[in-house]
């Protein structure tokens, strides 16, 4: 009965083909035939006019979401703001900046970019682009940045309000390549030890690198500390050589295989700027991908200690399919493998995205975030390391040698409230935007400010105020007290920061990590 009535279908379908002179080729038993077939029928027969082109776009997400939860497609427009992080420069103005009270504020120049060039400086409100008022009209920030990005050798015209300064400023900035830098903090933590955070792993990542690596060689580094914290990877190239300053010629640092795709193994070459020493990576539930591959082969090479929670999971590998309007298919090829054989990849069931995002929650409810004891492994998991042949596991991620559970007492709900409201950044772009000035005058050098600078009472019962205004409460006393403490912390890395630049911050909050603290301990400091 069905496949009657599938064959009238088809012939009346070619019977209105042959009427509008339409080339459709129903020939074929493969499945896409149907997918064309199915098209053809809408495009041609559907009662309202259709958008071909959405039309499209949804049958390849469907496609899709029957697969891995990786397998995605993307826009021209998606394509471009996902890769633009990585390919290490944008093409702009140059300035970091912030919105406070619909305004944008400038927070830093970028040294020898444009805007220093012709005399915008930290501090500056920019309220007008191309004679369009960009202040007090709740324009959104990627609209704000379309405004200002643009093909380098273009110019723009800012209108300016300055501290000080009657009237509206005009400056004429000619666009230009600015860098954009995936390691945010580099800076000798304790004597002999280096610290290195690795925000992401892009174009750049690898010569950045080793520029701080030896900026901190020649400021007597013989240990490091790799932060990997919240870094949802990147290249992998990036992770590859980054791996391979770590460790001794010849030594596996990972391999992918997949169905379609023969077994690839990637060796270092040896000679790294850190062959020797000891070293330390903190890892924790946000470290994936590319961050995974450098973690999994420091941790099965045993040369050195991994510090945290276990990593993400993300052990699939993508291959790009590229489409002539710039947007384009990431197709999951392999998967990743650690040098002791181990997937990096966690579980999923195709199909069910859904169930896949809600790890992050599943780990929490179930303990694994907080307490080492919640975390069970099947025996049909264990794996040995490579020269000491320590047991580690596979399904995931990477264990760390040592645990540091999530301090949920720490990051308080009334903390967390106050951040979600905006209300802790903004009470601290109001200060820096107040007091720029006497701050620059009262504190030469960073570590002047840090030795010196306390948040001030006034500035906290600030916060306290705007957040009753706003319906934010602490529940009682004890969650205040505790809430302040961190409070302190986190403002004085905030000024750091606009001050300085990320670096400072993390010297800053750093002091108080305890995952800090614990690599560290590991390195018997």
């Amino acid at each position: 009965m069905f496949k009657r009535q599938g064959f009238v279908l088809m012939l009346m379908l070619i019977s209105i083909a042959a009427q509008a002179q339409l080339k459709i080729n129903f020939s074929g038993d493969r499945p896409v035939n149907k997918l064309k077939m199915a098209e053809a029928a809408i495009l041609n027969l559907y009662v309202d006019t259709v958008n071909e082109s959405a039309l499209v776009e949804s049958a390849i997400r469907g496609m899709l979401k029957e697969l891995d939860p990786h397998s995605t497609y993307a826009t021209a427009a998606e394509v471009k703001a996902m890769n633009e992080p990585l390919q290490g420069n944008f093409e702009g103005i140059g300035v970091q900046f912030n919105i406070i009270e619909d305004t944008l504020l400038v927070m830093q120049p970028v040294v020898n970019g444009p805007s220093e060039k012709v005399g915008i400086m930290a501090g500056d409100r920019i309220v007008s682009v191309n004679d369009t008022t960009i202040a007090g009209v709740k324009m959104s920030r990627t609209d704000i940045m379309k405004r200002l990005r643009g093909p380098k050798g273009t110019t723009v015209r800012l209108g300016i309000i300055r501290r000080g300064v009657n009237g509206v400023l005009s400056f004429s900035v000619k666009r230009d390549k600015i860098p954009l830098h995936t390691i945010n903090a580099a800076y000798m933590i304790r004597p002999g030890v280096g610290y290195i955070r690795i925000e992401s792993f892009g174009a750049t990542t690898y010569r950045e690198f080793v520029e701080k690596a030896r900026m901190l060689e020649k400021q007597g580094m013989r240990d490091m500390i790799l932060d990997l914290q919240d870094n949802g990877g990147g290249y992998f190239q990036a992770a590859v050589d980054i791996a391979d300053e770590f460790l001794s010629k010849g030594d596996l640092i990972v391999y992918t295989e997949g169905r379609a795709v023969r077994r690839m193994e990637y060796n270092a070459h040896g000679g790294g700027i850190m062959a020797s020493g000891k070293v330390v990576v903190l890892v924790n539930e946000l470290t994936a991908s590319a961050a995974e591959i450098v973690s999994g082969a420091i941790q099965d090479q045993d040369r050195g200690v991994i510090v945290g929670r276990r990593t993400f999971a993300k052990g699939l590998v993508q291959r790009p399919v590229d489409f002539s309007d710039g947007s384009m298919i990431r197709l999951t090829v392999a998967h990743y493998y650690t040098p002791a054989g181990r997937c990096i990849q966690k579980p999923y069931r195709k199909g069910e995205p859904e169930e896949y995002a809600l790890d992050f929650e599943k780990r929490l409810k179930h303990g694994e975030l907080t307490n080492r004891d919640s975390i069970h492994f099947n025996d049909s998991l264990r794996y040995y390391t490579l020269r000491e042949h320590r047991t580690v596991y596979g399904g995931g991620g990477i264990m760390p040698d040592v645990f540091v559970p999530l301090d949920t007492l720490q990051y308080s709900n009334y903390y967390r409230k106050l951040a979600a409201k905006n209300i802790i950044i903004n009470a601290s772009l109001k200060y820096i935007d107040n007091e720029r000035k006497s701050l620059k005058r009262k504190y030469d050098t960073f570590d002047q400010f840090e030795k010196s600078f306390e948040v001030s009472q006034q500035m906290i019962d600030g916060i306290v105020a705007e957040g009753e205004k706003q319906g934010v409460k602490p529940k009682d006393d004890d969650e205040l007290k505790r809430t302040l403490k961190v409070l302190r912390i986190q403002l004085k890395g905030l000024v750091a920061r606009d001050l300085w630049d990320m670096n400072e911050y993390f010297r800053i909050v750093n002091e108080n990590s305890d995952i800090i603290k614990e690599g560290l301990k590991t390195l018997g400091l």
